[in-house]
């Protein structure tokens, strides 16, 4: 396991609540890893994207994982008939 590996999950009862705070957790997740601000940004549009697309789906409940694992980021974001995942290798 390296020193950069972790896991951050979240439950959310309403994701669209949360949004602007998902979206500063998202860039600051891909800083401490070491991606460029850009990317970070992308990354954290992509995560408000699937979250908007699980309410707009009509969902009030889903899951948010990031997780820095064997030299990759996996984001997923789960809610009932759904899943957004998406992947990046690790700078």
């Amino acid at each position: 396991m390296s020193d950069r590996d972790f896991v951050f999950a979240l439950d959310l009862s309403n994701p669209a609540q949360f949004d602007s705070m998902l979206g500063e957790l998202a860039r600051a997740v891909c800083a401490h890893v070491g991606y460029s601000a850009e990317t970070a940004g992308e990354l954290a549009a992509a995560l408000q994207g699937a979250l908007h697309k699980a309410g707009a789906a009509g969902r009030e409940k889903c899951a948010v994982r990031m997780e820095a694992q064997s030299g990759e980021l996996q984001m997923v974001v789960t809610y009932r008939g759904g899943e957004w995942r998406t992947s990046r290798s690790l700078p």
